[in-house]
């Protein structure tokens, strides 16, 4: 086949009809997983899906990643949702495969089991001092101002000066929220509990540090522009930071995001001082790199050391270090999954062990019947929307396995035994539907159209059958 280009491209798989159909088990019901539901369903279709997933609630990092307000975040659920309900699927949420299930239990029921669980780890920054208190993982944080049901339920925001240390929109929706007013949250979804801690909060400066230049940061020119809308703040650059280089001039030609996200910057590096009139600041630096975090008994400061750009998107050391006085870090790095018992792990990666989705073992063999999709297979990065294709190469890579070895002998009918000894409370498709409708009711009151829910008890409380009968 020939794309618009003129390009050659693989002709799209033929739909295959397995007969008994397939019956698969998908670990995780973010995008990952739902996007390999809706893989199933378009390559092979009836095959009956069941999908794990040990929050309460579906969608993932949809619903708990992305800063309150998103644009596009009501699309990403509709979108996720058409996906779903498009497939034979049964949603079993508030269910945790490693603790309630065992992977071993699936594999016994299912002909395969994708795992989709995301990355809701920090990645680790070994310096000195980062143990300290008030020194921060980004994904607490976030999870705190999404209402997360695993998150804090109060959150620290005593500093007035802060540092958040990373170079992608994960720092500049932390930044964002730290210095955010409280009624612009009006019309999110947040709790009111998330809303006054907001407008308690007494973050007056944000300098975020990256370790190389603005060419080679991840910041998107939107998640950039929306930084410097914020009411009553101004962002500082220094002109020196964005100065063209070899390196900045090839890049923003052969990349649109670049350029636009380069020309952002510039823009607020060329804002006169006499202009800055704003009492709250974020400070982009650029070329600085964390190496310790101050403080005698709590943050006091965190020492950056320069780096010397190179021409060529690479950095060195150059011994030129400075402190910086805050009372709090946010670390905002890069994020790294979580071992599930019974399936390799590459610590060093953060991912699951695999071969074009296919899980493969300390031999590099594939695991029969095991495989894996989204963050947990290719690392925390890339868009929502990158778990799409991401999703069909496994389902692709499935199929050719089953084509090739053929079925294993599974236990169609153990999996309903086991949800039925153990002492869940799962949360199905239906009780999702009453969960949701709840959290509308709650805007309703409130003038939004959503108020999340973010106590567990509450979400399996309303999502399980219980909650019918005791109403």
């Amino acid at each position: 086949m020939i794309n618009a280009r003129g390009s050659a491209v693989s002709p799209p798989a033929a739909p295959r009809i397995f007969s008994p159909p397939l019956r698969v088990a998908i670990v995780g019901a973010g995008p990952a997983g739902i996007h390999a539901a809706g893989a199933l369903a378009e390559l092979a279709p009836g095959t009956k899906i069941d999908m794990f997933e040990r929050l309460p609630t579906p969608y993932g990092l949809v619903r708990y990643g992305l800063a309150p307000g998103h644009a596009e975040s009501e699309k990403f659920v509709a979108s996720l949702h058409t996906v779903l309900v498009a497939s034979d699927f049964r949603l079993f949420c508030n269910v945790e495969i490693g603790k309630d299930l065992s992977v071993e239990d699936l594999r016994s029921s299912y002909d395969a089991v994708i795992i989709a669980t995301g990355a809701p780890r920090d990645a680790l920054l070994d310096i000195p001092g980062v143990e300290l208190p008030g020194s921060f993982g980004a994904a607490d944080f976030v999870g705190w101002y999404n209402d997360h049901p695993d998150a804090p339920q109060h959150w620290p925001l005593h500093a007035e000066s802060v540092a958040v240390i990373g170079g992608g929109n994960v720092a500049l929706d932390v930044t964002r929220m730290l210095l955010v007013e409280a009624q612009s949250l009006q019309a999110t979804d947040v709790s009111d509990e998330v809303r006054e801690g907001i407008a308690g909060s007494r973050v007056r400066e944000v300098h975020i540090f990256v370790r190389r230049g603005p060419a080679d940061a991840r910041f998107s020119p939107n998640e950039l522009r929306a930084l410097g809308e914020l009411p009553g703040v101004d962002v500082v650059v220094d002109a020196a930071d964005v100065a063209p280089d070899r390196h900045i001039e090839r890049m923003t030609k052969q990349l649109v995001h670049t350029r636009l996200a380069v020309e952002t910057l510039r823009g607020f590096a060329d804002t006169a001082p006499a202009d800055r009139t704003a009492q709250r600041r974020v400070h982009l630096h650029f070329y600085r790199k964390p190496v310790e975090i101050l403080g005698n008994g709590k943050v006091e400061a965190l020492r950056v050391e320069r780096t010397d750009p190179d021409g060529y998107g690479h950095v060195t050391a150059s011994g030129v270090c400075t402190d910086y006085p805050v009372q709090a870090v946010y670390r905002a790095i890069g994020f790294l999954g979580t071992p599930l018992a019974g399936v390799p792990f590459d610590h060093g990666r953060g991912i699951v062990s695999h071969r074009s989705g296919a899980v493969v073992d300390e031999s590099g063999l594939p695991i029969a019947g095991l495989f894996v999709t989204g963050w947990m297979k290719r690392g925390a990065a890339g868009l929502i929307g990158a778990a799409r294709p991401d999703a069909r190469q496994t389902v692709e890579t499935m199929l050719r396995q089953l084509d090739s070895f053929g079925g294993r002998r599974v236990d169609r009918n153990r999996i309903e035994e086991v949800l039925a000894a153990g002492d869940l409370f799962p949360v199905d498709w239906e009780g999702w539907l009453r969960i949701d409708a709840a959290e509308k009711d709650l805007g309703v009151e409130h003038g939004r159209p959503r108020v999340k829910i973010g106590d567990r008890e509450e979400l399996v409380r309303i999502g399980t059958k219980s909650a019918v009968h005791a109403e």
